[in-house]
């Protein structure tokens, strides 16, 4: 569980970081905003992948050393 928190806790900093560098690149260059936009939501999607992969490794390791 403990794992899993700080899991979250790191896509939750990620996630921020995206946006944050997203804001930035689009006050630079507004005429970019569309590509940008779609680097953006890849970005996301990798962040909360690391997210949702936490909790299954922490299931699995749980559940392989479960004590007999």
């Amino acid at each position: 569980a403990g794992a899993t928190t700080i899991a979250s806790a790191g896509a939750a900093i990620g996630i921020g970081n995206v946006l944050s560098s997203s804001i930035h690149s689009v006050a630079r260059n507004p005429s970019l905003a569309k590509q940008l936009f779609g680097y953006a939501i890849l970005g996301f999607a990798l962040t909360e992948a690391i997210a949702s992969f936490a909790p299954m490794m922490a299931f699995l390791i749980s559940f392989v050393f479960q004590v007999l």
